[in-house]
């Protein structure tokens, strides 16, 4: 591949922590990289108010100025940093070609794929009204605001389940609101979960609506809906925790790089590679496990010097 035949020695798709931190490292060894901040500039973190889990800021931070942090520092080394949707792959040969909002084309001799996943909400207009005034979709991250108060979560999988045990270490009661008549979790979780006093089940209920004069003060919940014994009430809560999932931000890669059956990128021996030679994964969308900041920009490091290997490898 000659230099001269591409647009950029590095492409990075994602604006997250992994994408930006995947920039800081490819810029300063001269990649050149140009860098897709793609329909959420800054990542699911800009939805954040305060972080206080990220190394290096020991009062915390909201979400918005780490990710402001981020930016500055990937363009302070000459990151091209544009905006746009990234909306087509050619992972056929190298160079790679993609398509940007449809229509403008770019060629990349490596990419770097760091486009998250996105948690599954509710679809509740309160949802968004509430986004960082009481509705999270992360109990690891929020969770310390909670201490001795009262939060819901949603959810009867092993991912509500853990959260509902993180979250009853600090809060004073936790309501496990589950839409069926059973939980969905491993049998071992299940009895973890029901073996710890403060956390009350409601199984049949669904969650109708939250309420609050300026933060979450409580839901309204229906139990047992469609049925003749259909009832509706209300909980006081602080805090509204969704655990029902999260879809990694794959879409336009389907069918042109190796996805596990949940739509995550498949990445190899350790590394940030996935099965195309040239093109690496950093972030939530590579990883179904941790989904934290500081683990994604690690990934994003990886993936940079990763990157930097096969560059160098290669002679680009």
């Amino acid at each position: 591949m000659e230099t001269k035949s591409i647009d950029t020695k590095c492409l990075i798709i994602g604006s997250g922590p992994a994408g930006y931190t995947a920039a800081i490292y490819a810029a300063r060894a001269n990649l050149s990289p140009i860098l897709y901040s793609g329909s959420q500039p800054g990542g699911q973190l800009t939805q954040t108010t305060e972080v206080e889990n990220f190394p290096g800021y020991p009062n915390g931070v909201t979400g918005q100025q780490l990710m402001e942090d981020l930016k500055n520092q990937a363009l302070r080394f000459g990151t091209d940093i544009r905006s746009g949707i990234i909306t087509g792959i050619d992972t056929s040969a190298s160079p790679f070609k993609v398509t940007i909002n449809g229509s403008e084309t770019l060629s990349a001799a490596t990419i770097i794929i760091a486009t998250g996943a996105s948690a599954k909400y509710l679809g509740l207009p309160d949802e968004t009204k509430y986004a960082g005034l009481g509705v999270s979709a992360c109990a690891t991250c929020d969770g310390f605001f909670y201490r001795k108060r009262t939060v819901a979560v949603v959810g009867g999988g092993d991912t509500a389940c853990e959260e509902a045990i993180y979250l009853s270490t600090l809060a004073k009661k936790v309501y496990l609101i589950v839409r069926k008549p059973f939980l969905r979790a491993s049998k071992i979780m299940q009895e973890r979960v029901q073996q710890i006093e403060n956390i009350e089940i409601l199984f049949n209920c669904n969650t109708l609506g939250l309420f609050g004069e300026e933060f979450v003060e409580g839901a309204h919940i229906v139990e047992g809906k469609g049925t003749e014994n259909e009832r509706n009430f209300d909980i006081a809560i602080d805090g509204f925790f969704l655990a029902i999932g999260h879809k990694p931000n794959t879409d336009a890669f389907a069918g042109k790089i190796e996805l596990d059956e949940a739509g995550y990128i498949k990445t190899y021996n350790g590394t940030t590679q996935t099965n195309i030679p040239g093109i690496y994964a950093a972030g939530d969308v590579a990883d179904p496990r941790y989904r934290q900041a500081i683990a994604a920009a690690g990934t994003g490091c990886r993936a940079a010097i990763d990157a930097e290997k096969f560059i160098n490898e290669n002679a680009i």
